[in-house]
């Protein structure tokens, strides 16, 4: 059987999940049924059917939710906000050579702005919470010869290039 996938368990923070129990209230109010609010939220028929006996029994303070839950991020909100003007400065102003950021440089500023160390791949986490994408450069290097570049791929690169081998008939 094949799984839909609007119902799929989507990862999100605390507050949407949250609002996303608040909407289910509403519709239950309208009365609508588990299986209409299953659809309209993207979640499954027994989490509707969970949230509606919830509901029945302590009204909406029983889907109010506990609270955040995991580890407490090591940067503050205002932490955060220093960091992306840090990023926005750019590289050469955190005391680089060139203009570019990598991870590890990237980890290396949080160390020593807040003291704080960050394994590469969570850098990359913070990165993306401050909605900031992996980005190639757009300059091409100065020493670039275009008419090189466009002999070579005519007339060495088909010579060195694989091609598959003979075809079966069989």
């Amino acid at each position: 059987m094949k799984r839909n996938s609007a119902l799929r368990r989507r990862r999100s923070d605390y507050w949407s999940e949250q609002q996303r129990r608040l909407k289910a209230v509403a519709l239950f109010r309208r009365t609508c049924s588990q299986a209409d609010v299953s659809r309209q939220l993207g979640v499954s028929r027994q989490t509707a059917s969970r949230w509606h006996a919830a509901w029945q029994s302590g009204g909406e303070q029983a889907l109010q939710g506990a609270g955040r839950t995991g580890r407490k991020s090591k940067l503050s909100g205002d932490d955060l906000c220093q960091l992306e003007a840090i990023l926005l400065a750019g590289a050469t102003a955190a005391g680089y050579e060139t203009d570019l950021w990598t991870l590890k440089r990237i980890a290396r500023v949080t160390h020593r702005t807040f003291g704080v160390e960050f394994h590469l791949g969570h850098v990359w986490k913070v990165l993306r919470q401050l909605g900031w994408s992996c980005q190639r450069t757009t300059q091409k290097a100065r020493e670039r010869n275009e008419d090189s570049i466009r002999r070579w791929l005519r007339y060495r690169w088909p010579s060195i290039k694989k091609r598959p081998g003979k075809q079966n008939p069989c």
